[in-house]
């Protein structure tokens, strides 16, 4: 029988218990902890009692086996304030209703159909790049995946509107991270200068989103993006969704398909630039399979070095850095009473990096996703989207959409960190690149699908003290 005695775990401060996110370096302490205590650890943050699992087996109940007996956690749920009920945040059948009326949206036919768009912007984006000069590459694909996005969500092209979108957005981002991710939302209506520009930037987001709303109703016109599809869809009982559904869906796959994607381009540019064996081996595919013409979704399947890239960078720095849960009523997991309303947090950053899955876990290694060995994972020792019912919806289209943009961009550039530039990720909602990720431009020739520049190799990234 299941015993009453907590897992192991550091020792509570008087009042407050652990704060990890409030602390220097939250990533470090996790996965500290996780050495230290194992596969089930449990810590008290504030009033907030938290189970942190670090085991495939025990994740795959959670998201799986009994993902009846779970609800969204408390920052999920916290992020209603400015989500809503979208895919992300919503439950039961309501969930279900929304998921089933917007699946279409990722079928492989209307995958693509995008794929045209996400080549075309990416080259557009880099038509005026220059050899030597300095980007901040976190911030270059921050604007292409909103352009992407306003263009398959909205279509619209980047303007005013979008741009106030990308203000939002970016505001919300820098002010979800550390203790802020755990308050209440009442908090959110304090009178304080940072919560008082957050509320006005939801405000405009939500002008922005249901004017454009408003107006395609008003038009009636099918543009062939997601936003027409959600109007036209219709529930098996002939309802369709409401303005308010509408406009949660909408900020829902803004925050998927523009925050995330250009996360996960930005952590690949930085560890390609450290790692010379793996941008050349890149570099000499992308040569062989499209020959100096652009990459298409027909390439995909044949670009198998591209994909593992994607794969091995998604490994080390994963967008969505964990998935947690409430306990909805008392469970046991590892033998151990979980009290409804814990909330249970299973980290992909800690998963991905524990070598019990991953020899050398701290290298940057895209080969290991295609000799056989990743096969025999655990289902849920890699996990960058999450699993069981609640899957990401856009997952296939997160991947095409990272392989085409590495694809179209990797044959024309190389990059190099900037000396002296600190690269450390951030975890709030999603993992963030603290001061960017500023690097030099280096033009290769058109013909080489070779590095013109001498590289430098560091396969190990950002490694925990």
């Amino acid at each position: 029988m299941p015993h009453n005695a907590f897992p192991p775990g550091p020792k509570p401060r008087f009042l407050i218990g652990n704060m990890p996110l409030a602390g220097a370096d939250p990533l470090a302490r996790f996965e500290a902890w996780a050495r230290e205590y194992g596969d089930i650890f449990h810590y008290r943050a504030a009033w907030l009692p938290v189970y942190f699992l670090n085991h495939p087996d025990y994740i795959e109940r959670v998201l799986v086996t009994q993902q009846q007996d779970f609800l969204k956690d408390r920052v999920i749920q916290n992020s209603r304030w400015f989500l809503g009920q979208g895919l992300l945040t919503n439950e039961g059948s309501s969930w279900l209703r929304q998921r089933r009326l917007s699946q279409p949206a990722f079928h492989r036919d209307r995958l693509a159909m995008y794929a045209k768009t996400i080549a075309e912007y990416s080259h557009e984006a880099v038509s005026s790049w220059r050899d030597g000069e300095v980007r901040d590459l976190h911030q270059d694909m921050m604007e292409l995946t909103l352009r992407i996005v306003a263009k398959l969500l909205f279509g619209v092209e980047v303007g005013e509107q979008t741009q106030r979108v990308s203000h939002a957005l970016n505001l919300l981002m820098k002010h979800s991270s550390g203790i802020r991710m755990i308050l209440p939302p009442i908090v959110r209506y304090l009178p304080l200068p940072t919560l008082i520009r957050m509320r006005r930037a939801i405000s405009r987001l939500d002008d922005t989103v249901y004017t454009i709303i408003r107006q395609r109703r008003a038009s009636g016109e099918d543009t062939g993006d997601l936003l027409s599809m959600l109007i036209a869809a219709r529930d098996e009982d002939g309802t369709q969704m409401s303005d308010r559904q509408l406009r949660d869906e909408v900020m829902t796959f803004l925050l998927a398909g523009y925050e995330t994607t250009a996360l996960a381009l930005s952590w690949m540019w930085y560890l390609l630039s450290q790692n010379r064996s793996a941008e050349a081996e890149l570099h000499q595919e992308l040569a062989a399979v499209l020959k100096g013409r652009a990459a298409t979704f027909g390439d995909l399947p044949q670009l198998r070095f591209t994909e593992a890239v994607v794969k091995e960078t998604m490994r080390l720095y994963p967008p969505a850095w964990s998935v947690a849960r409430e306990a909805a009523r008392e469970v046991e997991i590892a033998g151990y009473r979980i009290p409804a309303g814990s909330n249970i947090v299973m980290s992909q950053w800690i998963m991905h990096r524990d070598q019990r899955y991953f020899p050398d876990p701290h290298k940057f290694d895209p080969a290991r996703w295609l000799n056989g060995a990743t096969q025999r994972l655990p289902r849920y020792a890699y996990f960058p989207f999450g699993g069981g019912p609640r899957l990401c919806i856009g997952a296939s289209f997160a991947m095409m959409e990272a392989a085409l943009v590495l694809a179209t961009i990797a044959p024309k550039f190389s990059f190099r960190l900037l000396p002296g530039h600190l690269v450390k990720p951030v975890p709030s909602i999603t993992l963030r690149p603290q001061h960017g990720i500023k690097m030099s431009v280096h033009e290769l020739p058109a013909t080489a699908g070779e590095p013109q520049h001498e590289l430098t190799d560091s396969a190990v990234p950002y490694k925990m003290a």
